[in-house]
């Protein structure tokens, strides 16, 4: 009998049997694909290879800029692809090593609940193998979501996972959802010269981030010449002999392929979860957030199909942390979800983290923020990217409750901030820190200032 049997072998899967190492327990990772989930396999990692392509690719094309003459860029769309392979079957490969170095019994197989204690796996054979637990914590993911009149073929309608291996970069793309991956994506393709229609029914990009970080990402849009349909619903797509028709309102646009990018749905059918009486609401597991365990004792869930929780691998990685903890020592390792940085990586970087003005706003809380864009600060003007801001929502006379960072390595910038949101620090003490100068972090210096009321630019 092992001590934990973990069915599904993305980030909160591989996170949750290699932490259990540190308890000294036995762990059987049952997985019916590959090792490394979306994350690895066909969503963070390839699509930020294939960013990060593209970013050099602009690079090298605005160098005259910086004074270096070169001959214009090609993009080699294969040698991308091709590295982009090769990052991921290598973080692939580490992660096998690394669970067989920990001792984790990894069993190729579709993992089922058959009673309390109990997993049936079948394997691509058909065969079974039945598997006893004290502990069972599930973390099968998500898989794309589509809508009416788009139906997934994988070829002239795809989802994030097909467009990450197309072997042909494609000529004219609509992106339906301008949300993190639509926006992402209409970002890089861009780029590299891809022509971009993006559609979105509410009325900004990225719905939910502040609303001046849209701004500034609509303008980068439109000036890499992103056709972009705000406030505007899609009607069924027509295949054509020539492309794809994407009807909206009056009008119509033909690409040669859409990409829908409308969110994510849980992977929780088959599980017999019914069998031990694991409480779900459309397929997301409900749990206590304390300490993941379902509605069943002996049953954990972490990742994509918690209920409630923010679908990023960093999430299901903390998750993890928190089920394996409790399972071996009967303590609680919470998470502050306020606390917990998200990233997009479209060109220029967006990177928040705790409650926008919005939220805050209506939660109660008497508000003021305060911004400081990029066009005074040295580093970014240095590096050709002044279109970015940073706005920190707080309470008046109270704690920092939010941070928006939009720029150059927005991503990594977040992290201070983090600290600030989690720590409930006033402006006035996190001001009190000293950023080196020229750096782009200096426009968060300069933000936490004014909002302490002692502004220096």
């Amino acid at each position: 009998m092992y001590d934990i049997a973990i069915i599904g072998g993305g980030p909160g899967g591989y996170a949750a049997a290699l932490y259990a190492h540190n308890f000294g327990l036995s762990v059987a990772l049952i997985e019916n694909e590959r090792i490394g989930g979306t994350c690895l396999i066909k969503g963070c990692i390839p699509a930020k290879s294939w960013i990060q392509s593209a970013e050099v690719f602009s690079t090298v094309a605005g160098a005259e800029e910086f004074g270096v003459i070169t001959s214009p860029p090609e993009f080699s769309w294969p040698r991308a692809l091709e590295r982009k392979q090769k990052i991921v079957e290598g973080l692939v490969k580490g992660l096998g090593g690394l669970l067989q170095q920990r001792g984790v019994d990894v069993i190729d197989g579709h993992g089922r609940i058959s009673g309390s204690g109990k997993v049936n796996v079948t394997a691509a054979d058909g065969s079974e193998t039945k598997i006893a637990a004290k502990s069972t914590i599930l973390a099968t993911g998500s898989e794309a979501a589509s809508i009416p009149g788009y139906d997934i073929d994988g070829v002239t309608i795809v989802t994030s996972d097909h467009a990450l291996d197309w072997t042909e970069q494609p000529g004219r793309v609509a992106v339906i959802g301008a949300g993190v991956i639509g926006c992402e994506f209409a970002s890089f393709l861009a780029e590299v010269g891809t022509e971009v229609h993006l559609f979105e029914m509410e009325d900004q990009l990225v719905p939910g981030m502040e609303p001046e970080a849209a701004t500034v990402l609509a303008r980068s849009f439109r000036k890499r010449k992103i056709k972009t349909y705000l406030g505007s619903g899609v009607g069924p797509a027509r295949i054509t002999d020539t492309g794809v028709t994407v009807p909206y309102g009056d009008e119509s646009v033909e690409v040669d392929v859409v990409l829908v990018a409308v969110g994510r749905r849980p992977v929780t059918s088959g599980l017999g979860l019914d069998t031990v009486g694991v409480s779900t609401d459309h397929g997301f597991i409900e749990v206590n957030s304390a300490t993941m365990r379902t509605t069943a004792a002996d049953i954990y869930a972490v990742g994509d199909i918690v209920r409630g929780s923010p679908q990023l691998a960093h999430v299901a990685f903390a998750e993890a942390i928190a089920a394996v903890t409790h399972i071996a020592t009967g303590d609680t390792a919470p998470i502050d979800y306020n606390a917990v940085p998200m990233v997009v990586y479209t060109h220029p970087e967006i990177a928040s983290v705790g409650m926008t003005e919005a939220i805050a706003s209506t939660a109660g809380y008497n508000v003021r923020t305060t911004e400081h864009g990029m066009r005074g600060v040295g580093r970014a003007i240095i590096q050709g990217e002044i279109g970015g801001t940073v706005k920190i929502v707080s309470e008046t006379d109270g704690p920092i409750l939010g941070a928006t960072v939009v720029g150059p390595g927005a991503g990594e910038m977040i992290h201070e901030l983090m600290y600030a949101v989690g720590w409930e620090a006033l402006p006035s003490e996190a001001a009190a820190f000293v950023h080196a100068h020229p750096t782009v972090s200096e426009a968060i210096g300069e933000t936490l200032m004014a909002a302490a009321g002692r502004g220096l630019h």
